[in-house]
């Protein structure tokens, strides 16, 4: 089993995570696809951090549309993810993971013809996620 650097109890990621947010990052659940607050959310710029211990994950430049119902990344910023072989269902997936308190992101799949830089597509559920805008407040 991995460790990381943010470890909590079962009941102290309960309260601080929703039922479904519980069910997904700590359970390896997965959102209905086309239901998530971030599939369509294409901001220009922010952070993607993970919703379970705030560490960034993913950066706006790293999203695309890639239209599989989940938000798509091309790339994690680095060290933000651990992979996994994940052999459930009866195929073979590459499962990702926050690095910082090991909570489950999706998944990523490799060689699909997506015209990005690495040809790869993190799969991510939007419930294991939490958006900040980067951009500085400016007073006028």
């Amino acid at each position: 089993m991995a460790s990381y650097p943010v470890q909590k109890s079962d009941s102290e990621w309960r309260a601080i995570l929703s039922p479904e947010q519980f069910r997904i990052l700590r359970e390896k659940g997965t959102e209905r696809p086309g239901t998530g607050e971030y599939d369509k959310h294409a901001p220009t710029s922010g952070i993607y951090n993970c919703a379970g211990c705030d560490a960034p994950l993913y950066t706006a430049q790293h999203k695309f549309s890639s239209g599989c119902g989940w938000p798509a990344f091309f790339d994690a910023m680095p060290g933000a993810v651990k992979r996994f072989e994940d052999r459930t269902f009866g195929m073979t997936r590459t499962e990702i993971v926050c690095a910082n308190c090991g909570g489950h992101l999706g998944h990523v799949f490799k060689g699909e013809g997506y015209s990005t830089p690495t040809d790869e597509r993190h799969c991510v559920n939007s419930i294991s996620l939490r958006f900040t805008d980067d951009k500085t407040d400016s007073k006028a």
